[in-house]
This record gives structure tokens, sequence and C-alpha cells, in this order.
């Protein structure tokens, strides 16, 4: 049998699009009759203590030789030195969501050791996953990996047949998921739709807010400061079952992200054919297809509150770009052809 041991930094059911990736592919890979070991290394990643690297060291030290490992990239990028002393017993597997220099807030020192750690750690991989071509282009140009030990292996998705929905209020019903962390831009969102605020809409946010306190705690002040409380609900994580629903209730999708490695709520919106409203930052152009979706510079209060008043105030327009996004949905990569492009790269490393 297949086997390799996934070391993921922390608890495989963290509500995030990272670790929903690793889930789902670890599932799809036990499908197509692959052992797959998923090995906790700590949640602390990408700022491990002294005492956690040393336990992830001796773990993963302990797998047995010749046993191919895949580490995530939340790890992966801060782990140069154990890189290497694995790489001489065991072919070595990088997952790279996105870069660790690339993370929103953080400050501009933490950015370059990242930066100077994470090449330094790849320089040891065997073979590198990416999960969007962007981000394969920014490890080649930027981070020295030789772009024929890449292999994409995007997210997948499963397109949903929709059905029109019914509402009483008349509202536009938006919908925004992803973690309440300083990258997805919600300060942009809550301040663009404050100028738009004769417009009948409301929002739901679903993203666990545990990520960075401080983000959450701001964003809920800027809510209550821009006198949106009775119109943006906080939903925090939710189940798989309740963001289904979310999307089946919604009319539009819009995350003002100021960076993405791929853009899994992107990618889950088209398949539920919503369009979309996103920026211009990361993978995001590559993961929504043109006419599914309007797209505007990161950062930009004035386009997203100027993107949101077009399609709150045309059904028309949403309802065509929706049509486009049911097209796209048709052509997104299934979480079958993910898994089998991503043991490609474990067998290319083995």
């Amino acid at each position: 049998m297949r086997r390799f041991v996934f070391a993921v930094p922390g608890d495989l059911a963290t509500p995030t699009g990272g670790y929903a990736y690793d889930r789902r592919v670890v599932a799809e890979l036990t499908q197509l009759g692959w052992d797959v070991e998923v090995a906790d290394i700590g949640g602390d990643f990408p700022r491990p203590s002294a005492a956690m690297l040393g336990r992830a060291s001796m773990q993963l030290l302990a797998v047995s030789k010749g046993t191919p490992i895949v580490v995530d990239g939340l790890a992966f990028g801060v782990l140069p030195e154990l890189a290497a002393e694995l790489r001489r017993d065991h072919p070595l597997i990088a997952l790279v969501h996105h870069p660790l220099a690339l993370e929103t807030g953080i400050p501009a020192d933490e950015a370059t050791a990242f930066r100077q750690s994470e090449r330094a750690a790849l320089a040891h991989a065997d073979r590198v996953i990416a999960t969007s071509p962007s981000t394969a282009r920014c490890l080649a140009a930027d981070y020295g990996v030789a772009a024929e030990h890449i292999t994409v292996a995007p997210p997948g998705s499963e397109p949903r047949t929709r059905t029109p929905r019914r509402t009483d209020d008349g509202a536009v019903a938006l919908l925004a998921v992803g973690s309440l962390v300083r990258r997805k831009g919600y300060d942009v969102l809550v301040a663009a739709l404050a100028r738009v605020q004769d417009l009948p809409w409301r929002l739901i946010i679903a993203g666990d807010p545990t990520r960075s306190p401080a983000t959450a705690a701001a964003l809920a002040a800027d809510i209550r400061r821009f006198g949106l409380d009775g119109r943006i609900v906080l939903a925090g994580a939710v189940s798989d079952g309740e963001l289904e629903d979310l999307h089946a209730q919604a009319d539009l999708f819009v995350l003002p992200s100021r960076f993405e490695g791929y853009g899994m709520a992107f990618a889950a919106a088209i398949a539920h054919g919503l369009p979309v409203i996103g920026t211009t930052a990361g993978a995001i152009p590559e993961t929504v297809p043109a006419g599914a979706g309007v797209l505007v510079p990161p950062d930009d209060v004035d386009a997203l509150a100027a993107a949101l008043r077009r399609l709150i105030g045309d059904a028309a327009e949403r309802e065509r770009l929706a049509t486009a996004a049911r097209a796209a949905a048709a052509r997104l990569p299934t979480w079958r052809q993910s898994a089998e492009l991503f043991a490609h790269a474990v067998e290319a490393a083995s």
C-alpha cells in the first residue's frame, strides 16, 4: 500500500481553508488506496516555542526511513534545520498554501525572517506542492524553487444545483467567508458597506474569530461605530452543513482579501453559482473566472463601495454574473483530481 506521513500543525479539524484542504485531500487519497498517517506536530506554528520545535523534531525524525513525509507550509517554512535532517532519510514534500511572509499585518522584520527561513527550508524539499499557479510562480521567482519540482494541486470543488432564493424583506443577502484575520480585509468591507447604507442589504460573516482576537475585536468595534449592528451578523466558525445553508441563502459573495494563495472561499462561491465581489490580490483573479465576478484593487474602499452599489442595486447584473459562475463551476477541478495531483507529487519525490 502506498503510504506517507502528513505533518499538520495542529488539529486537522481547525476551521480554515488550509486545514479544509488538508482534510479533504487526506479523505480522497484514502479512497484512492493510500495509507496517510496524519501527524499533529503542534498548533503554535509558524511561531512555535522551543519545546514544540523539539517535540516536532523528535516526532518526525522517528518516522521509518524511506517513508515520504509531507509537511504543511504553515510549519515547513520555519523548519529549515529539521528539513535538512529529514531529507537524508525520507522523501520530503512541502505543501505551500501561500508563503508565510505574505500574511497581512505581520511586522516587517518578521516577514523578512519568514522569507529567509522558508526559502532555506524549501531548498531541502524534494517536491513542492502549491495550491495555485500564482503561488507556484511566486515560489519559483522569489524562493528559488525549480519550476520542474513544483506540482500545482488546486483545491477541488463540487458544483451545486442552485434554486432561486426567496426572501420576505427584499434585502440582498451578502455572504463573506474566512477567518477573522487582517488579510481577509473585513475592515475594508465594513467601511465600504457604511457608504451604501441607503441600499437594502444584510451581511453574514462566517469565520473563526480565534485566529486573531485583536482583528475580531476591531471588526466588532467597526460594525458598532458605523451603526451596522442590525445588518451585519458575525456567525463565527460554522459547520460544513451550516456553510452549505449560508451559500444557499445568499445572493452575493463578497470578500476584499489583501492576499490569497488560492482562495477556497471564492471557489466555493463559484461552485454554488454565486456572483462574486473580490480583489485583484494574489491568486483571486485565477480563481474567479472572467464574467463571474467584479474584482477591485485591495484596500480600495471607494472601488469596493462602487462595486457593492452596482450589484446590490442591479438584480439583472447579479443574475448575469451568477449565470457565468454556474458555467464556470462545471470547469473547476474536483477533489479527486486534486488528490491525484497531490499523489503524483508524493510519488515523484519517492
